[in-house]
């Protein structure tokens, strides 16, 4: 049996397991059924907001997390290099990992306002930390050897060294920094979403509490799990395949 219809029959008997469970439990409106959830999703997209708040969510995740790629990557880099910036700004920044990105929210709109520049900034913010010390963890099991030989191939120390020894070498740990940095994303863009303005998919969660829908607060975590599911599966899964077999890292057979 394929994995795929492993999952196919999963999916089926928990759907069936869910319907059952409303009926036979009587949930009302605390938790909606299957068909009251798939209705849902039908007037979400043909006459509500449902498209276009999926769509503005994506376009500020993908903003906040492409700062947080570039600035949390850079960081790593230089904690792994540099002994005193890892002694100092590293030893802040593994103090503000702890601090949930949402604690940021007040002072984000007392410095944006209301915008999607303090969703953005929030979202950034959730995801630079931890791309920052799996970069750095990265960069620091790099094998000596591995440096001392390209040193020798006339690489040198500078950005070509970190862009072409560097960050391949710590792939498998840059990949598994990536993963957690896009869960950390979002969960950061539906908080700052809940009380900014504008469309989104948080903003949808708000309304749909202050009206009592729970049908459609579902439809919103649906979507997210399902595009969190997509993007793992079919890009960072396929990047980290790729990147492995490019560097010999893994075998290119399955």
């Amino acid at each position: 049996m394929s994995t795929a219809l492993r999952r196919t029959i999963f999916l089926v008997i928990l759907l069936i397991a869910w319907e059952a469970g409303y009926r036979i439990f009587d949930w009302g409106w605390k938790f909606p059924s299957v068909l009251q959830t798939l209705d849902a999703f039908r007037i979400g997209f043909t006459e509500g907001q449902l498209l276009e708040a999926t769509f503005s969510s994506l376009k500020r995740l993908l903003i906040g997390f492409s700062i947080s790629l570039v600035v949390g990557t850079l960081l790593g880099f230089l904690f792994a290099r540099y002994r005193i910036l890892d002694d100092t700004i590293g030893f802040l920044v593994v103090a503000l990992q702890t601090v949930p990105s949402i604690a940021w929210l007040p002072f984000a709109i007392i410095w944006f306002g209301l915008t999607d520049t303090s969703v953005i900034f929030i979202t950034a913010l959730g995801a630079t930390w931890t791309m920052a010390m799996s970069s750095r963890t990265g960069i620091l099991n790099i094998p000596r050897i591995y440096l001392k030989a390209a040193q020798t191939m006339g690489v040198g120390n500078g950005l070509r060294m970190f862009w072409q020894i560097m960050v391949p070498a710590a792939f498998p740990h840059l990949i598994n920094g990536v993963r957690v940095a896009w869960a950390f994303a979002w969960r950061a863009l539906v908080a700052g979403e809940l009380i900014a303005r504008g469309v989104g998919l948080g903003q949808m969660l708000q309304d749909g509490r202050n009206l009592g829908d729970t049908a459609m607060m579902l439809c919103i975590v649906i979507i997210i799990a399902v595009l969190g599911t997509i993007s793992d599966h079919f890009f960072f899964k396929r990047l980290e395949d790729t990147i492995l077999v490019r560097y010999g890292l893994a075998s290119g057979s399955k």
